[in-house]
């Protein structure tokens, strides 16, 4: 893992929200191709990391680079065009599009091309085939012509998860992805994202300590504002001040 280049670096980062301190000179490195979690306690910091690398929120300090580009003053669609994707934690689907119509609006997106609003779907021949593709891959062929909003919970977050895929992005970022599924649910999303995602690297927020120790190959544990520790699922277990911190003893 430590061959690999860097893909997205986190240098000195540092936020604060009226007199209240978040951050403070946080470092975090991302290799290419790495499944890498963020874990924390309540409060921890981790959906304003998350805010810093989109750029929904800006840093009073620091800089944030993709591929060696710093992207500190990028907004949220030039990160996306850069090569950043990610995914929300509260449903944002598209509720009266089909599925299929919605992955064809996302590559269309990718593509530079006219929303699929504007011409029928069935124009987009190339977008429409990968489209299908696509859903098949993620076990969704069978919903493709189903309205997002009557898709069974779990299949509205893989979905999520798919129209970020399909932008072909360098790093996917991931906020609590298995939130709200069962546990066989959230087993299953993560081990789709294992198989199809390969050469994408992943960053994730995620409270499910199982799926974190199965999936991640690097694990960065914040508290207070702070990286306490980073390393292999196995050393964040065995690390004293993390489960102190975090897992208990």
């Amino acid at each position: 893992m430590s061959d690999n280049p860097v893909v997205l670096s986190a240098q000195g980062l540092s936020i604060a929200f009226g007199g209240l301190k978040v951050f403070s000179g946080l470092n975090l490195d991302l290799v290419r191709g790495e499944r890498h979690a963020v874990i924390g306690p309540n409060g921890a910091g981790k959906s304003t990391f998350i805010g810093l690398v989109t750029g929904f929120l800006r840093p009073t300090a620091g800089r944030i680079q993709l591929n060696g580009q710093d992207i500190t003053q990028f907004d949220p669609a030039q990160r996306v065009r850069a090569g950043l994707g990610r995914t929300f934690q509260i449903n944002t689907l598209f509720p009266s599009l089909r599925t299929l119509e919605a992955v064809v609006l996302a590559l269309c997106e990718r593509d530079g091309l006219a929303r699929p609003s504007l011409r029928p779907v069935a124009a987009h021949t190339a977008q429409q085939q990968e489209a299908v593709d696509i859903l098949a891959r993620f076990g969704l062929g069978e919903q493709a012509l189903t309205v997002t909003r009557e898709l069974a919970y779990g299949q509205q977050r893989l979905l999520e998860v798919v129209l970020a895929f399909a932008m072909r992005p360098r790093v996917l970022l991931l906020d609590e992805p298995a939130a709200g599924l069962s546990t066989q649910q959230g087993r299953q999303l993560f081990e789709q994202l294992a198989s199809l995602a390969k050469g994408t690297t992943l960053l994730f927020v995620e409270h499910d300590m199982n799926l974190v120790f199965t999936f991640a190959d690097r694990v960065s544990v914040l508290a207070g504002g702070a990286l306490i520790a980073q390393g292999t699922p196995d050393e964040i277990r065995q690390d004293l001040q993390v489960r102190a911190a975090y897992l208990g003893h």
